[in-house]
């Protein structure tokens, strides 16, 4: 479902006389459908850049990304919208939202764009919401206004609405309670039971061994870097 084949990337400085900076090459990597890889590595290494490069935030200088049967390194725009939309989901560590919308709207925006009924939509995110402990008195603010925790947790549950069939997680479960950790680490054993193809870093040892099936070293991938 994503599979990476001989990546390279590189970033251009125009403000120090255009020079050519590599950060990775021979990128090459997998996770077919219900199928957790984790990205590890030096801090450095480039595990961050991967992810974007597989979201489209960042367009690979050769090689194939394909996630599904869209090589995003080659894709339209509207094609890469329209894959975020319904097959790639990305939890990222920020939460990223509209001011003033209300957090019970935010978590069900991503179903309300695939066309999910209005009250199926707010429903499952209700449930999602409870699940990770956000006080139903909060869900009718702006989550822009919640503590750094409240907002990771709003993230996770907006990221888990719609059943994407491929995700990319960043440091799901960093800095969460014991309790909300448990129940993340059960929506990802969920997604992939239901057969998403899942690639992620985690720092958090105990809960990469319980989750993935498999760890990719991006060092192997960096230029100059010794994995």
């Amino acid at each position: 479902m994503i599979e990476l084949i001989n990546v390279s990337k590189s970033f251009t400085l125009h403000n120090q006389g255009s020079a050519v900076i590599p950060v990775m090459q021979g990128a090459s990597l997998k996770a077919a459908a219900g199928e957790c890889v984790a990205l590890t590595g030096a801090s450095g290494a480039g595990k961050s850049t991967l992810m974007r490069v597989i979201y489209g935030n960042y367009l690979a200088a050769s090689g194939q990304v394909l996630v599904g049967d869209l090589d995003v390194a080659k894709a339209e725009p509207r094609e890469i919208l329209a894959l975020r939309r319904e097959t790639l989901g990305y939890v990222s560590q920020f939460l990223r939202v509209v001011p003033r919308v209300p957090t019970l709207e935010v978590v069900a925006e991503p179903l309300l764009a695939v066309g999910c009924d209005k009250q199926a939509a707010l429903d499952k995110a209700a449930g999602l919401l409870r699940r990770l402990n956000i006080p139903e008195r909060l869900w009718s603010l702006s989550p822009t206004t919640f503590s750094g925790g409240e907002q990771q947790r709003v993230n996770i549950a907006r990221g888990f609405a719609h059943d994407y069939p491929a995700m990319l997680l960043d440091e799901p479960t960093a800095s969460l309670d014991a309790q909300n950790r448990e129940t993340v680490l059960s929506l990802i054993e969920e997604a992939k039971q239901r057969g998403a193809a899942i690639v992620g870093i985690f720092h958090d040892i105990e809960a990469r061994s319980r989750v993935c099936d498999r760890e990719i070293n991006v060092s192997e991938f960096t230029p100059g870097m010794v994995a």
